[in-house]
């Protein structure tokens, strides 16, 4: 077993609240497709995944200030193919009506 892998099974494990939310908001509004959450892709982990549509969608906290190793993970992913959106964890906790109402219009690039 990978080390990313280890490192995605432990982030399964020990999800944020936000990520809790968000798991439900996806479960909840994407009948017909299948996200898998906290899967390795590349030298990245996405948080939650669907191959289908070619979407990722992450959560992030404090640490993430969109600076330059987001944008250098956001290109790669997008040369993969995957559109990416990202969400402010308190965004997430306060408002998943509007998360949820946001990835009803997200699909494919």
């Amino acid at each position: 077993m990978t080390k990313r892998t280890t490192r995605a099974r432990t982030l399964r494990r020990n999800s944020t609240e936000a990520e809790t939310i968000l798991w439900q908001v996806i479960r909840n509004n994407h009948a017909g497709a299948k996200f898998r959450c906290h899967v390795p892709v590349g030298p990245y982990i996405a948080d939650f995944l669907c191959h289908d549509l070619k979407l990722i969608v992450e959560v992030d906290g404090g640490q993430h200030c969109e600076n330059e190793k987001d944008e250098i993970r956001t290109k790669y992913l997008n040369k993969l193919g995957f559109k990416v959106i990202r969400f402010w964890n308190n965004d997430v906790v306060d408002n998943p009506e509007d998360i949820a109402s946001t990835l009803t219009h997200a699909g494919p690039r």
